[in-house]
C-alpha cells in the first residue's frame, strides 16, 4: 500500500465536527433500515406464515426467521469490509447504504407476492442482506467522518434513530390491518426514503485506488479473526457487548408469558398479556430513545466512556432483578423503564467506545461487522440460556437473576479495557 492510514484522507483520523444535516441523514438511514426489518420481523411473517398454513405457522416461522439471522451474521462483516475496498468517486460508504436499501426493498417488494415457504425465506434472506449492508456502511460512517469527542453524541442519536425505527415499523405493521403484502411494500418505501438524505448530503471521502492493498482471498477471508493478543481492547469490547445483550435478551424473550404467568395481568389489572408487551415494550422505547441522547452527550462532554457503560450494565441489571423479586404489575412497569435507561445509555456510550478501540483505519467497516455479531449472536444464544432456567431450575426468577449476573460480567470486563477512559 503506497498511503499510510495516516496519509489518505479518507483514512485519516477526523477532527471537524460533523454538519446537523450529516447526523440527521445517518438518524434517518437507521430508521428505514429497522422500520422496514422489525416490521416484517414483529408482525408482517407471522401473518404471511399462518397464510401459508396455519397449523404449521409456528415452523415456517422459524425457518424463515432462523435463516435470515444466519445470514445477517454473515453479511454484516462481509458488506463492511466490502464497503472498505470500495474506491468510488461517491466514497467508501455511500453507494453500499444506497445498494443495501435498494436490494432490501425489491425484497420487500418481491415478499409480498411470495408463492412458496421456500420462496419466502431466500426473499427474507435478501432483506437481510440488503439491510445488514446498508447498516454496516452506515455505521463505519461514524468513525469515518465523526471526530471522537462528538462520537457520543452522534452514536446516541443513530440509536434514537434505531428504536424509532423499530417503533414505526410496529406502526407500519398495525396501520395495515392484516394486510401483509401492503406492509411489505410500505416497509420498502421507509426503507428507500430513508437514505435519501444521506445519499445527498454524505461527505463521504472517496478512498483512491492506490490506497487500497492489493485484493487476496485467504487474506480478505483472515481478516475476520482479529486476534485478542494483538488487539485486547477490541476482544473485551466484543466480548462485554456480547454479555450485555445476552443479558437484555433474556429480560425480553419470555415477557409474554411472564406477565401471563407470574404477574398474571389478566386477573390482577384486566390487561391482557399482549396489551401489557405493548404498553413496556413502547415504554421501554421511550427510555431508550431519551437516554441514548443524553447518555451519549454526557460521555463526549466529561470525555470518559468507561465509567457510563459500567453504570448502565449495572442499571440493565438492576432491572432484571426488579423483574425477579416484584413480579407484579407495577414492578413491571418500573423494570422495563430501568431497563430502556440502562440500555439507551448503553447503546450510546458503548457504541462510542468501540469506535476508539477499532484496530485499523482502513477495515473500520469489517471491524464493526464483527462487532455486530456480538448483536446478533444473543438473539441465538439467549433461547438456548434462558430455556432451562424457566423450564427447571427456579423458573423466572432464576432466569431474571442469571440475566442480572451475565449483564454484569459485561460491566466487569470493560474495566479491562485499557486504551479508553
Amino acid at each position: 500500500m503506497s498511503m499510510s492510514d495516516t496519509t489518505a484522507p479518507a483514512l485519516a483520523e477526523p477532527e471537524r465536527r460533523v454538519r446537523p444535516v450529516w447526523t440527521a441523514g445517518v438518524v434517518l438511514v437507521n430508521v428505514g433500515i429497522n422500520a422496514a426489518f422489525f416490521g416484517p420481523l414483529q408482525v408482517l411473517l407471522g401473518q404471511q406464515a399462518a397464510a401459508f398454513s396455519e397449523p404449521d405457522k409456528e415452523a415456517i416461522l422459524a425457518l424463515v426467521t432462523g435463516a435470515g439471522a444466519a445470514v445477517s451474521l454473515v453479511a454484516n462483516p462481509l458488506f463492511g469490509a466490502f464497503s472498505d475496498r470500495t474506491t468510488s468517486r461517491r466514497g467508501r460508504r455511500v453507494p453500499w447504504v444506497l445498494f443495501g436499501a435498494v436490494l432490501g426493498a425489491a425484497a420487500l417488494i418481491a415478499l409480498a407476492g411470495a408463492p412458496t415457504v421456500a420462496a419466502m425465506t431466500l426473499l427474507w434472506c435478501l432483506v437481510q442482506a440488503g439491510c445488514n449492508g446498508a447498516y454496516a456502511a452506515i455505521t463505519a460512517a461514524i468513525p469515518d467522518r465523526v471526530p471522537a469527542p462528538q462520537r457520543g453524541t452522534v452514536g446516541g442519536l443513530a440509536a434514537m434513530g434505531q428504536t424509532v425505527g423499530i417503533l414505526a415499523g410496529a406502526v407500519i405493521a398495525a396501520a395495515v390491518a392484516g394486510n401483509f403484502a401492503a406492509g411489505y411494500v410500505v416497509s420498502a418505501a421507509a426503507l428507500l426514503a430513508g437514505v435519501v438524505l444521506y445519499f445527498v448530503k454524505n461527505d463521504d471521502v472517496p478512498l483512491p485506488a492506490h490506497a487500497r492493498p492489493p485484493f487476496n482471498l485467504a487474506g480478505f477471508v483472515r481478516g475476520f479473526w482479529i486476534s485478542p493478543a494483538r488487539h485486547p481492547d477490541f476482544a473485551w469490547a466484543w466480548l462485554t457487548r456480547l454479555l450485555v445483550n445476552i443479558g437484555n435478551h433474556m429480560v425480553t424473550l419470555y415477557l409474554l408469558f411472564f406477565l401471563n404467568d407470574a404477574v398474571r395481568v389478566r386477573e390482577t389489572q384486566g390487561i391482557e398479556p399482549e396489551f401489557g408487551v405493548l404498553i413496556l415494550t413502547g415504554l421501554y422505547a421511550v427510555m431508550v430513545i431519551i437516554t441514548s441522547v443524553i447518555g451519549g452527550r454526557l460521555s463526549d462532554r466529561l470525555g470518559r466512556r468507561k465509567p457510563l457503560v459500567i453504570i448502565s450494565s449495572v442499571v440493565i441489571a438492576a432491572a432484571s432483578l426488579i423483574l425477579a423479586f416484584a413480579p407484579t404489575w407495577p414492578g413491571a412497569l418500573i423494570g422495563a423503564s430501568v431497563l430502556g435507561i440502562g440500555f439507551g445509555c448503553y447503546l450510546a456510550v458503548d457504541f462510542a467506545l468501540i469506535t476508539e478501540v477499532l484496530p485499523t483505519a482502513l477495515n473500520r467497516g469489517k471491524d464493526l461487522g464483527v462487532i455486530n455479531i456480538a448483536n446478533s449472536l444473543p438473539q441465538v444464544l439467549a433461547p438456548l440460556i434462558a430455556f432451562p432456567f424457566v423450564a427447571l431450575w427456579g423458573g423466572y426468577v432464576a432466569l431474571y437473576v442469571a440475566a442480572a449476573v451475565i449483564g454484569l460480567l459485561g460491566a466487569v470486563f470493560v474495566v479491562k479495557i485499557k486504551g479508553v477512559a
